[in-house]
């Protein structure tokens, strides 16, 4: 233990022992290799934004979309070389959470911690009121029947109904699913993953019979500052980098595995962007995009006059972001577990099933949560909350790189960071210039959670933590 008082630090010794079992405590089994690991990067993050989030930002960016995508795509890029160092240096679950209590400090750490339980929670809501609205137009392609409004919209949608069925259906289906355990769930992750790639590829070549130049003028209506609104959304979808770095305890020689999964699912994740935001931009004239449910497959129907295509589609939209939802309760399963086994949670959390190694009570919890907020709130309420969890965890890994090699020189670095310590500040500084763009509601409600986080870090974390205990 290094540091005193909110700011004492978790060695990092004591957190690899930890993720042996080696203290006597719970720890999850080291099963996954590069490509399922890449594949829960891809998986997390890829169904989120392409399927989803063109409707949200195009009216604010214009054509110039695709230089938001570009933008966000260098962004992260920054961040994964921080993720692929600090990750494959200390191979625990938890990511930034558990990060920040080796490098900043048990608060700071705390907080980060809820940062995280926020932007998994509401982001595997989000993606399944969108999925919700996929499977619905399925189910009008290809029976010619829609589930009733009632059914279908949660009571704080504009339009309000009684409960969203098919969004709380996928978080059931998702909780059955990561009860078999974590190997059986990447397995099942990457068969979805290269379904929705070869989908998305479909749509590139169906959509570019469809390119028309004229779709790109004008090109940023609203010149740079909507190309700049249009960026908290989309960060929202590159939870998947960080998604990677919650698996470390469970991905089998870390310092290989980890850095390689996390590169290959962010230049995956921006090429299939770039992409696609093209060819849907240049079949599709931008102020058709607003309100666009299900934009993609509508696309692809006015692109061919057939609804053939744009069934496909929507088979791969569902399938696609039934990957991004089990990964992201997957990821909250595991921030919690790593918070639990820190005592900054009641111990319950850090318990693993003798048979699956999964920490299967956290998986009811996390899809109980989900379920719940899904059900009532509509998907434009939830994608900026998700934004600023990102962001919080970008900004921490990347100063978290700088303060260990301050700190810590000595450790063994699988991999490290080039060009040292200008990608690290540089990567802060631009994740920090993004939140400005947040609006500032979303502040206010950010600063809520947070406030309920110090109270019950007031109330239980600060005297039950592991360090705390170790101190005595």
């Amino acid at each position: 233990m290094a540091g005193t008082g909110l700011l004492r630090r978790k060695s990092i010794d004591a957190m690899i022992a930890s993720s042996r079992g080696e203290d006597g405590g719970a720890h999850l089994e080291r099963s996954m290799g590069v490509f399922p690991l890449m594949m829960f990067g891809v998986g997390a993050t890829i169904g989120t934004g392409i399927f989803f989030v063109m409707s949200e930002t195009v009216p604010e960016a214009g054509p110039a979309v695709i230089f938001s995508f570009v933008i966000v795509g260098v962004i992260a890029g920054l961040t994964a070389l921080c993720y692929a160092e600090v990750a494959s240096t200390v191979p625990v679950s938890g990511s930034a959470y558990s990060y920040a209590m080796a490098s900043i400090g048990e608060l700071p750490a705390y907080i980060v911690g809820w940062c995280l339980i926020l932007e998994y929670g509401v982001a595997a809501s989000a993606t399944s009121v969108g999925w919700a609205e996929y499977f619905n137009q399925l189910l009008d392609d290809v029976f010619g029947v829609r589930i009733p409004h009632a059914l279908s919209a949660g009571a704080l949608a504009d339009d309000p109904g009684v409960v969203n069925l098919p969004a709380v259906v996928l978080v059931a289906l998702c909780c059955v699913l990561l009860l078999r355990g974590a190997r059986e769930s990447a397995r099942a992750n990457a068969i979805m993953v290269c379904i929705k790639l070869a989908v998305l590829g479909l749509f590139v070549v169906v959509a570019a019979f469809g390119f028309t130049s004229g779709h790109f003028t004008p090109f940023a209506p609203e010149g740079f500052s909507g190309v700049a609104a249009a960026l908290p959304p989309i960060f929202f979808t590159f939870i998947g980098l960080d998604a990677c770095s919650t698996a470390g305890e469970e991905a089998r020689d870390p310092g290989r595995t980890i850095p390689r999964a996390i590169v290959g699912a962010l230049l995956i994740v921006t090429a299939f962007y770039v992409l696609v935001a093209v060819a849907a931009v240049g079949a599709q004239q931008a102020g058709s995009f607003e309100g666009q449910e299900a934009g993609l497959a509508v696309i692809l129907s006015d692109v061919t006059g057939s609804d053939i295509p744009a069934i496909v589609l929507s088979v791969g939209a569902v399938i696609s972001v039934f990957s991004v939802t089990l990964v992201t309760i997957y990821g909250q399963t595991r921030i919690l577990f790593a918070m639990g086994r820190d005592g900054m949670l009641p111990k319950a959390f850090s318990e693993v099933d003798s048979r699956t190694l999964s920490p299967n009570k956290n998986v009811v919890v996390t899809c109980v949560f989900v379920g719940l907020l899904a059900s009532t709130v509509p998907i434009d309420k939830l994608w900026d909350l998700v934004s600023i969890g990102t962001l919080a965890a970008f900004i921490v890994v990347s100063a978290t790189v700088i303060i260990l090699r301050r700190t810590r020189p000595d450790l063994e670095r699988a991999f490290e960071v080039p060009l040292y310590p200008f990608l690290p500040i540089a990567s802060i500084v631009a994740c920090l210039w993004v939140a400005t763009k947040v609006p500032g509601e979303t502040w206010f409600l950010v600063a809520g959670w947070l406030v309920l986080a110090l109270v019950l870090y007031a109330a239980y974390g600060r005297r039950h933590s592991v360090l705390a205990v170790t101190r005595k």
